[in-house]
């Protein structure tokens, strides 16, 4: 390498200096040679020596020094690399949190204690109301796959089939509600997980029946096309695929209801194998970001929501009274929370997601996509979750296009529907009704308007950052407020 190295560089001095011995003109002839080596704009590619230092040789390269172009930070440079300033946000985000976390250990100890996390699970160590109510979804899974083998065989007609499909799918959402909300020793953190279990299961047997319906409708519509494509396939697929009524097994359902996956699929992508490298790095992952979160949550969420509890009961009277909306001295927990959110982000679509679907050999990975970039809120809420997006444009936006509806119109039933189901999803644990979770989403609908009116490139993606960082711990802590007002005050009041 070293003598290839010496005999470029030799080459390329006796080429500098050859003009020169035939008698031309030696300026002409190094400006020559600089913009022939510096050809696209780029500095002229000097000889350095194996340290990386600039090789002085007998060449002309100090008559000229200067050419045309921008500094860095203009527009016009075309410059994108500020990876070393994301650094340095990186460490004065952490120094400047460093002397919070100091202050925090100063005046409260150490207040992490992983064993109290259970009796948020458990109010009885004998009833697990919440872990019944997981096992007995069961029945309406197997009560939704029934009802798909009587259509399947004729025994149903559509009509019937969608009655019996409605009003199961109506069961799965109160029946769980009616438990988590009647029923005193189910926990809030217990009633939580178990409804979000029910409200995944409601729509992934929602998706289960449409596509069924469609493979039903393919069928009776096209047999003897579809008979002569199953035989073309046979002769030169290299792939088995299952089709319909084939599809309609157990097995089948309970992959579905276990892959990282809202819609269905007769055949999904799979992976060819296991990576087991792959999957414990997952699940060491999950394991570190749950003891981080719930040592977070201990150390630095609760103690700055029981901080902000006095004043902001005192700035919410105030407000009531018509006077300033913020008494003074009222801290909104913004930090902690979007921090402990973007932790709980990557842990459930990186880590968990990711180990169930090479437990599974899921071969779809696209849980997320860049909505750190987002310059819109509509962009935000297309690209943060994916399995949500595409079940909502799948199930929902597309089918009301269909049936006519305007993108408006279509758009805002989507938001509807979200904002129902994160009311759903905390006002009955918390057995209080507010609407400040259906609130917030739907007043996504005005703020994706001004946004992407008002707001282009980074400062719409500051404002989808700001909305993040401001919306979310304002209504984290309107329910904290009033949960303990209802639950801890008014007993006392009364006594």
């Amino acid at each position: 390498m070293g003598d290839r190295g010496g005999a470029g560089v030799s080459r390329r001095r006796r080429t500098g200096s050859r003009p020169s011995i035939q008698g031309g003109s030696g300026p002409v002839a190094a400006e020559e040679e600089v913009r022939d080596v510096g050809a696209g704009g780029d500095a002229p590619v000097r000889d350095t020596d194996k340290d990386g230092d600039v090789d002085v040789g007998s060449g002309h390269w100090d008559l000229r020094c200067h050419r045309l172009q921008d500094s860095l930070f203009s527009s016009d440079s075309g410059f994108s690399n500020y990876r070393g300033i994301l650094n340095w946000c990186v460490v004065m985000l952490i120094l400047s949190n460093a002397r919070l976390f100091l202050e925090n250990l100063i005046k409260y100890g150490i207040l992490v204690e992983p064993i109290q996390v259970v009796s948020l699970f458990l109010k009885d160590p004998y009833s697990w109301p919440a872990l019944c109510l997981v096992i007995v979804a069961n029945i309406f899974a197997v009560a939704a796959f029934q009802v798909e083998k009587c259509l399947a065989v004729g025994a149903l007609t559509e009509q019937a089939g969608l009655l019996l499909h409605g009003v199961n799918l109506a069961t799965i959402l109160c029946f769980p509600a009616a438990v988590a909300f009647l029923l005193e020793s189910i926990t809030p953190v217990g009633s939580v997980l178990a409804l979000m279990v029910y409200t995944i299961l409601f729509l992934k047997l929602f998706s289960y029946r449409d596509v069924n319906l469609w493979c039903r409708e393919r069928r009776a519509g096209a047999k003897a096309k579809a008979a002569l494509a199953g035989k073309k396939a046979n002769g030169g697929a290299a792939q088995r695929t299952v089709s319909y009524p084939d599809n309609l097994t157990y097995r089948d359902l309970y992959y579905f209801l276990f892959a990282p996956t809202l819609c269905y699929e007769l055949n999904f992508p799979r992976s060819p194998r296991i990576r087991k490298r792959f999957l414990l790095r997952r699940l060491l992952e999950m394991l570190f970001l749950t003891q981080l979160q719930v040592g977070l949550i201990q150390q630095w969420m609760v103690p700055a929501i029981q901080n902000s509890m006095k004043p902001f009961k005192v700035s919410r009277q105030t407000w009531q009274a018509g006077g300033a909306v913020l008494a003074p001295g009222t801290r909104s927990p913004q930090v902690p929370n979007h921090l402990i959110w973007l932790i709980f982000f990557y842990w459930l679509f990186h880590s968990c997601l990711n180990a169930v679907a090479e437990l599974m050999q899921f071969g779809d990975r696209e849980f997320y996509r860049d909505w750190w970039n987002s310059e819109s809120i509509t962009y935000f809420w297309r690209n943060w979750n994916i399995p949500v997006h595409k079940w909502c444009l799948r199930h929902f936006y597309k089918p009301m296009l269909r049936r006519g509806s305007s993108r408006w119109a279509a758009r805002t039933g989507v938001f509807l529907a979200s904002a129902f189901f994160h009311e759903y999803l905390v006002s009955i644990p918390l057995r209080m009704f507010r609407l400040w979770a259906f609130t917030g989403m739907m007043a996504q609908i005005p703020l994706a308007w001004i946004v992407g009116r008002f707001f282009r490139g980074n400062y719409g993606n500051a404002a989808v950052w700001l909305s993040l960082i401001i919306g979310q711990p304002v209504v984290v802590l309107m329910y904290v407020h009033d949960y303990y007002v209802l639950n801890y005050e008014a007993p006392t009041a009364g006594a």
